[in-house]
């Protein structure tokens, strides 16, 4: 028997560990894995050398697998994610460590994260209302389970978090107080400034954000409630949080894979993020061409329902001096400029996503690949969690 026998491509999954990287199903997702490997090395060992936690974010790549990989050879303590339905995937699959960077506000969400609470794993949560304290602590009453309790901040982002250290000292006091959940201190995630291309600009907008995090940290130690995680930073911008003195954990998570969108924004030198010696592209949308009927352009399987648009097109990778460029698509098809006329019927293109995060919810399996072989098939375990 062949390791095609009873095995349809594309049906149930795109491949099979052991075949050819040409074999793959398309359009799919396709890791290098010795790239990924690389970026989940290089982060961990600078997050230890700066006496960091690595918190690293699973909404970026929604899969348990990768989550494991992260903390076996990255370093990371644990995960963070956006939503309870989230949550409930990584413990499920064995994730020891899960804060949910997010408010939780719908009684029917507050009871799973409180039952989710039993299952063996630590687990947080944000509060940016203090009402939502006396939600929370009814609810780990009921289960018999606590939960780590973050003060949620707006550092410049304007979405969720308390805009004065008054009211985070009000709402701090009020975790300690009750029964069931634990002041473990702030998350101060300024999200707006991961993608501002210029380096200074970004450095700047961050040094606000830890300026507003240290005052809020200072009026906290003083009132005798001393934060024990200071919580936040970005593929864009963990350096800055991380020399700060005020950060205690950094909570990346696009380093892993990288995305186009990322792949403009600058470093101190004016060069790119994904640039020599920086992080490298590890997550490719592998797509095949499908029609050339015009001798200047090819159709590749890669449409709109494959990826994720919102932060630009992608860009086609390691074909440097073939001028080719993805420039349009709808939702089955896109359109690649091929000046040189070089691409063929079902040759083989690897896109990098503009936007790594919601391209990756798109799609129930990854495929890993070392030289040129399918390594490992995973699935996109929290995939379609948006509740």
């Amino acid at each position: 028997m062949s390791k095609f026998d009873g095995y349809e491509p594309g049906f149930d999954i795109p491949a099979l560990p052991g075949m050819d990287e040409a074999e793959i199903a398309t359009p799919c997702l396709v890791l290098d894995m010795d790239a990924l490997e690389r970026n989940l090395r290089k982060m961990g060992a600078y997050a230890k050398a700066q006496g960091m936690r690595l918190r690293v974010h699973g909404k970026m790549h929604k899969s348990v697998d990768l989550a494991k990989l992260q903390i076996a050879i990255g370093g990371a303590c644990g995960v963070c994610c956006q939503k309870v339905s989230e949550a409930e995937v990584f413990v499920r699959g064995g994730i020891g460590d899960v804060l949910l960077t997010n408010e939780l506000r719908d009684p029917r969400q507050i009871d799973r994260l409180a039952r989710l609470a039993g299952m063996g794993a630590r687990l947080g949560c944000c509060i940016d209302d203090i009402d939502n304290v006396a939600e929370l602590s009814a609810a780990v009453a009921r289960h018999g389970t606590t939960l780590d309790c973050l003060v949620e901040i707006d550092c410049g982002a304007g979405r969720c978090g308390v805009t004065d250290s008054a009211a985070a000292l009000e709402i701090a006091r009020a975790i300690a107080a009750a029964p069931g959940l634990r002041f473990a201190g702030l998350q101060a995630y300024q999200g707006a400034a991961q993608h501002l291309r210029s380096f200074d600009e970004r450095k700047a907008r961050i040094g606000t954000a830890i300026a507003i995090t240290r005052e809020v940290v200072a009026v906290l130690e003083e009132a005798g409630l001393p934060c024990e995680v200071v919580s936040g930073a970005g593929t864009g911008s963990f350096q800055f949080e991380a020399e700060s003195g005020v950060y205690t954990e950094l909570q990346c998570g696009s380093y892993a894979f990288m995305d186009a969108d990322y792949g403009r924004v600058q470093d101190a030198e004016g060069g790119r993020l994904d640039g020599p010696g920086g992080w490298e592209n590890a997550l490719f949308l592998m797509t095949s061409v499908m029609s050339h009927v015009r001798a200047d352009r090819a159709v590749v399987d890669a449409g709109l329902k494959a990826q994720s648009v919102d932060s630009g097109l992608p860009v086609v990778f390691g074909r440097a001096g073939d001028d080719l460029e993805y420039i349009t698509c709808s939702d089955e098809h896109g359109v690649i400029a091929d000046p040189r006329g070089v691409l063929r019927v079902n040759d083989r293109l690897k896109l990098v996503p503009g936007h790594c995060d919601p391209t990756c919810n798109i799609h129930d399996w990854y495929v890993g690949l070392r030289g040129g072989k399918v390594e490992c098939v995973w699935p996109v375990s929290a995939r379609g969690r948006f509740y």
